[in-house]
């Protein structure tokens, strides 16, 4: 790989809140979980993004003890970033009674525990529509994350010194998390712009969008780190331009359309065969953590 180019952070999202009947290959076993985050990052990936599971349901469990194992397992073989998601509010997946502590008392608990040092804050609410359903006349659902829980998670993010992890599904999600983020005086968010070619939300992975999304945040949050990711989406084409502008990169079965036929392993090597293409250098996580730090 190349040694000469520019730092390119890959993020690799494992799994998803989906179960196995719309994703077949992703880790559900917290030892699956472990071993495949450590074959990513061994693979190239700086950065490990997961969700917890009850093994005996399949369904997503968002429970600090099992979000500990994950992480300290992983960390116990490679060194990486990694960091649980939130239950994701509105949908089938995820009980719809929270207020901002119950959402974010698992992130709280691992950040408390010093296992945290990026944990998920998405700062506005969508649609979320997939086009089968449409086709089926099936109602999507609205992905409701509430100012005061944002407003509660980035206070977490100040007191505890965890670095919010954005996903930026529609424009205001910029606008309000920049905005959140200067009047919460938090660690420097990571931008994560959410392109997808499956759902009705945000942009496709296409140029224009990212060149909008760009415009906006040299606007709001100039500097700031940012990077491609999306749900039901296939980004490896927009690598060239993403290591051209200074972006990052995010792949994964999280993110990749329903019955995705590649593994998180080989999504992880495409994607640093391109940066490498790209004469861009995989960040180590030594480098990710260097980028973060705050300016003297």
């Amino acid at each position: 790989m190349s040694d000469g180019g520019r730092k390119v952070w890959l993020e690799v999202a494992l799994n998803g809140p989906w179960g196995r009947t719309k994703q077949p290959r992703i880790p559900i076993a917290v030892d699956d979980i472990v071993a495949e985050g450590i074959a990513c990052v061994k693979a190239g990936a700086a950065i490990v993004h997961v969700h917890a599971y009850d093994e005996a349901t399949g369904r997503q469990s968002d429970d600090a003890a099992l979000y500990t194992r994950i992480i300290e397992g992983i960390r116990s073989e490679v060194d990486a970033i990694v960091y649980p998601t939130i239950p994701f509010a509105g949908s089938e997946n995820a009980d719809t009674r929270y207020d901002a502590e119950s959402r974010y008392a698992h992130t709280q608990k691992l950040a408390e525990r010093g296992l945290i040092e990026w944990a998920v804050v998405d700062p506005g609410s969508t649609n979320i529509t997939h086009w089968d359903e449409i086709q089926v006349d099936h109602p999507g659902f609205v992905y409701l994350n509430a100012e005061p829980e944002i407003r509660h998670a980035l206070s977490l993010a100040r007191r505890y010194g965890f670095h919010p992890a954005y996903a930026i599904y529609e424009p205001g999600f910029l606008r309000l998390g920049a905005a959140l983020h200067w009047r919460e005086s938090t660690p420097s968010p990571i931008y994560r712009f959410m392109f997808t070619s499956d759902y009705s939300f945000g942009f496709p992975p296409e140029d224009f969008g990212l060149t909008a999304y760009l415009h906006l945040l040299d606007r709001l949050a100039p500097g700031a780190q940012w990077m491609v990711g999306g749900l039901g989406v296939d980004v490896l084409p927009m690598i060239p331009r993403v290591v051209v502008e200074g972006g990052h990169v995010r792949v994964g079965l999280e993110d990749a359309s329903f019955g995705c036929q590649r593994s998180n392993v080989e999504l992880v090597r495409e994607a640093a065969e391109r940066i490498d293409a790209m004469n861009g250098q995989l960040g180590r996580v030594v480098d990710v953590r260097d980028a973060l730090k705050p300016e003297t």
